[in-house]
């Protein structure tokens, strides 16, 4: 088999594949033994029928063509293997010759355009020099901290008195679209000023009190009727209001691990700081990313950008609403797709060059951070990434943020006081477990049962952390008692999907020369 590349832009190719007959004669075989099983001919079983017999009563020329059906998808991806590129969208077929079924010889040729990965060439990465804000911590970030804290642990209490801002309403709510009931929900707990259910509930509420109500017009949130205009009452059941414990040593002990109100404070400030070198961690890393992608200049397929507006107006998890759909949405949508692809293809090639690998144990910790994003347990996020076939695609995700962290590793970072800023903690966190950047490259092996059976393991790990001292407060305070479907913003997101390089699919032809088709999806 011969093939041959033509480069038709820096992101689209045409490969040239010649399949002699020789090689193409197993398929051929095949096809006739297939067909021995359809074909029903006196005198011979099914499955026996003699070549000779099924060209007559078939065709020579139906059997080539349902070989080069059978056979096309392994010819182009042999040809894909041996030319080495990378192919990002469904491959557009065209058979421009097929052996004779007369004179028993010739060969099969055909073309395939398809988008594909560019090939650029990686600047120097070591060395950026990014600039930051500089940050400390206050006494004011101490405070808040603190009343966060208090907050954990307030109780709720009934006051006599119109509703203000902060206090806490028992509610019971309807939603009618051109005078319809169309959803209705009971006993509700609702924060004034949280802004969690609905555009302007909180004016619509403030100033009432209990057993009176109010009407306001809206856009529903969630459901059938999201991005629909309803006019919604609300009726206020309880107005209570939160009393914050004494920051003292028995609300130290009661929130945390510490003894005195004095350590609890000190422990919150270090907290405190640590966030602010996050924050500027996180700065520093945009920046870096920033440069590179300036420095490389990545070209973006069309298709890669296509398909991404396309599964995310009208795929099956696309969101509704007159609004959702508009030229700015869409241009969003684009720039953050082309952003995605030139950060990932840039990422890919640092990783290579540093030679990072990922170990079994950090994809299992990053399975276990992420599951909470999407609303699942770790080990049912592990058992979707498996059944969708996208372990290995977690696996360059993690691969991608330590050649990052690399990246960031070897950067200058100063703050616009011209401080030098210590970034080595949070390169270390968003890197590999020990901060040496590169791990055994053990991607190809990492087994989808493994993983699941560690995330178990980590799951248990947790589950006991929760039960020591210092575990995190839980929240004493009355929570919201449900969704009630088109009245509150539906919760949680999709599970991650490959969005840039796919598989190469399968190359289905109609067996006739010069009849182009894509791939079925």
């Amino acid at each position: 088999m011969k093939s041959a590349v033509e480069t038709l832009s820096p992101t689209r190719v045409k490969l040239a594949v010649e399949v002699p007959l020789e090689e193409l004669k197993p398929n051929i075989d095949e096809a006739y033994k297939t067909i021995a099983t359809q074909v029903q001919v006196p005198g011979f079983r099914k499955g026996k029928v003699p070549q000779q017999l099924i060209d007559q009563r078939v065709g020579r020329g139906y059997v080539i063509e349902q070989a080069i059906n059978d056979g096309l998808n392994g010819f182009y991806q042999s040809a894909v293997q041996e030319t080495g590129i990378r192919p990002l969208s469904r491959p557009e077929v065209e058979i421009t010759e097929v052996p004779d079924p007369a004179k028993k010889e010739g060969r099969l040729a055909f073309t395939v355009e398809l988008d594909v990965r560019p090939e650029i060439e990686l600047a120097e990465y070591k060395g950026l020099e990014v600039t930051v804000a500089p940050v400390e911590a206050s006494d004011d970030d101490v405070e808040k901290a603190m009343d966060e804290l208090r907050g954990r642990f307030g109780t709720l209490s009934v006051v006599d008195r119109p509703a203000q801002d902060g206090d806490f309403l028992t509610i019971d709510l309807s939603a009618s679209v051109d005078g319809e009931e169309v959803d209705s929900a009971q006993d509700l707990s609702y924060q004034i000023g949280s802004g969690t259910m609905l555009d302007g509930m909180d004016e619509a509420v403030t100033g009432l009190s209990a057993d009176e109500d109010a009407v306001f017009e809206t856009k529903l949130a969630g459901g059938e009727y999201a991005g629909v205009d309803a006019e919604v009452k609300i009726q206020v059941k309880a107005v209570k209001e939160r009393e914050l414990p004494e920051v003292d040593d028995e609300f130290a002990q009661l929130a945390s691990e510490f003894d005195t109100a004095e350590e609890l404070r000190a422990d919150l400030a270090k907290q405190a700081s640590e966030s602010k070198l996050l924050d500027q961690g996180v700065e520093a890393r945009d920046l870096v990313l920033d440069k590179l992608v300036e420095m490389v200049g990545v070209p973006v397929p069309e298709s890669v950008i296509e398909d991404q507006l396309e599964q995310h107006f009208n795929g099956e998890n696309a969101s509704g609403g007159e609004d959702h759909d508009t030229e700015e949405h869409r241009a969003e949508i684009r720039s953050n797709t082309e952003r995605a692809f030139q950060n990932e293809v840039i990422l890919d090639l640092v990783a290579e060059k540093e030679e990072v690998g990922v170990s079994q144990s950090e994809l299992i910790d990053y399975i276990v951070s992420t599951a909470g994003q999407y609303g699942m347990e770790p080990n049912q996020f592990a058992q979707m990434l498996d059944q969708s076939g996208q372990v290995q695609m977690i696996v360059g995700e993690v691969r991608r943020r330590k050649a990052l962290a690399k990246v960031l590793e070897y950067a200058t970072v100063t703050d616009t006081d011209g401080a030098v800023i210590d970034l080595s903690d949070f390169v270390r966190g968003e890197g590999d477990e020990d901060g040496s950047g590169v791990t055994d490259d053990v991607e190809q092996d990492i087994d989808a049962t493994d993983v699941g059976q560690g995330v178990d393991d980590a799951d248990v790990e947790a589950d006991d952390s929760d039960d020591a001292d210092g575990a995190a407060p839980t929240e004493q305070t009355e929570e919201a008692a449900g969704e009630p479907g088109a009245l509150q913003e539906a919760a949680g997101q999709p599970a991650p999907t490959e969005q840039t390089e796919e598989a190469a699919g399968e190359a289905v032809s109609t067996g006739e020369p010069g009849k182009t088709n894509k791939t079925s999806e």
